[in-house]
């Protein structure tokens, strides 16, 4: 679902009430954890968690005005969204979180390329989501994207 946001305050008071909570949790959480150096915001329509371009000037992709994303966390029609750039750009991470996920979830997990979907909102595994956040720096995450991906 798409959300005309100005900030993640502004974001999230716009949720679906059960939505609320466990997307304000995440986000803290996120805050809280991610790799030094990140900042917050709205990125592409959803809660964003980018470098910023003090640290990286170069920006994303062929569009050089936003700053390099890394993690996105969105309110989706039927499940909340947590895209991890590095889960999709580092296979050992991605191999890494596919073994632990069955250790903190009931429920199979609902995986794409760096997408995580929780349909069950109740079973969102914030302890594995702040343990993946100490698993990549900025730094790696800028190393990998311009050996990788920026060449594509």
């Amino acid at each position: 679902m798409q959300y005309k946001a100005e900030s993640p305050e502004d974001y999230i008071s716009q949720l679906p009430e059960d939505r609320k909570a466990p997307i304000s949790k995440l986000h803290q959480l996120i805050k809280d954890n991610m790799p030094e150096g990140l900042e917050s915001g709205i990125s592409y329509g959803m809660l964003g968690y980018y470098v910023p371009k003090s640290i990286y000037p170069n920006g994303y992709h062929c569009k050089p005005f936003p700053p390099l994303p890394f993690i996105n966390l969105a309110s989706q029609k039927n499940f909340i969204a947590l895209y991890h750039s590095g889960i999709y750009a580092k296979q050992e991470l991605y191999d890494w979180f596919v073994s632990e996920y069955p250790k903190h979830c009931k429920y199979k997990l609902d995986m794409g390329k760096s997408c995580i979907r929780f349909k069950k909102i109740d079973d969102i595994p914030y302890d594995l989501i702040k343990e993946l956040m100490g698993k990549m720096t900025v730094e790696e995450w800028i190393d990998i994207y311009e050996a990788t991906i920026k060449k594509k």
